[in-house]
């Protein structure tokens, strides 16, 4: 870094991150929502992109004239990674790490709902009806994790905990994996999903994973296996999930990311019958913000300092690697 104060723009929206106050001693801070976007970023060296699910940094881009680094409070990058920051010099870090855990335990949480039926049970509550039934167990079924970064292997240890017998799908097939023992290629998803009582959407959003989950995906699932996506809305083909549940190809889904949000309020899947909804969710537990904060703020003392930063994305590949342990900022 040059002796100079660095300029660090932060697109939050209308209340700005906590937390801020070491990093204001140490920069000039320009909060902005999308609107100001353009203005916040001319000659700012820095964007900390602390509104996630804004879609307003492309659309801003040509006012970033001096920008080398972007910071995203969010796993997933695709809302930033756009032509014109793939081929800049802008180096990307994301939030991963935050919210594994949380992510894990929302999925054995529907797991272990779908098992033990609980919704049903709920509605028979309020409907004052005293109905016994017998439910599944979930030790010894079979769970597929697609998307093998630190979040799939968080949902591949809690469900193994609970006696699950856990897979994964992800670029690389191997075998030996200290987490998902054997993983598939998700290239030839379709072909290995008939074993599988569970499959869980949590990959990254890229060209190769937007709508993986086609009708043909879903046709090749058992028909009592339940479909769970904590990754990315448009990892799934809507219409062919809806397809898929109407037809009994599927017997449940739990939804906890959707291609359009909020989910249009004439979308079949609020009504639908074993299906389990939550507005994108799944990984905000109390006290995240300021977890997102304490993020940024460590690797903006790193980036301060000329040393590497962690969690750099590869902006081709659109995550970051397992190999990967930090970049020069």
């Amino acid at each position: 870094m040059a002796s100079e104060t660095p300029v660090l723009a932060v697109l939050c929206g209308a209340a700005p991150p906590p937390d801020m106050a070491a990093v204001e001693a140490a920069a000039v801070v320009r909060y902005t929502d999308a609107q100001g976007l353009g203005e916040a970023l001319a000659g700012a060296d820095a964007l900390f992109v602390y509104d996630f699910l804004s879609t307003a940094v492309p659309g801003a881009w040509p006012a970033a004239d001096r920008l080398r680094w972007l910071h995203i409070a969010s796993a997933g990058v695709d809302p930033v990674l756009f032509p014109g920051l793939r081929e800049s010099d802008v180096v990307l870090t994301n939030s991963r790490g935050v919210f594994d855990d949380a992510i894990a335990e929302y999925v054995l949480g529907v797991v272990l709902s779908f098992a033990k039926d609980f919704a049903r049970s709920l509605d028979l509550q309020r409907a004052g009806k005293w109905q016994h039934r017998e439910t599944e167990r979930v030790a010894g079924r079979e769970a597929l994790v697609v998307g093998t970064g630190p979040i799939g292997r968080s949902i591949a240890r809690l469900l193994r905990a609970a006696g699950l017998r856990v897979s994964g799908a992800g670029r690389r097939p191997r075998t030996g994996d200290p987490d998902f023992g054997e993983v598939h290629d998700t290239a030839e998803l379709a072909r290995h999903l008939p074993a599988y009582d569970y499959v869980v959407a949590v990959a990254p959003l890229t060209e190769q994973t937007k709508g993986l989950f086609d009708a043909g995906v879903f046709a090749a699932m058992k028909p009592t296996a339940r479909f769970v996506n904590v990754g990315r809305g448009e990892l799934v083909v809507t219409s062919d999930l809806i397809g898929a549940l109407r037809g009994g190809e599927i017997a449940g889904a739990a939804l906890d990311v959707f291609d359009t949000e909020p989910l249009p309020a004439d979308s079949p899947l609020w009504t639908m019958p074993d299906v389990l909804l939550s507005p994108h969710m799944s990984g905000d537990f109390v006290g995240w913000r300021n977890t997102l904060v304490e993020v940024f703020a460590a690797n903006f003392r790193r980036w301060v300092a000329g040393e590497p930063l962690q969690n750099v994305v590869d902006k081709q590949l659109g995550y970051v690697p397992t190999e990967t342990q930090g970049a020069s900022g």
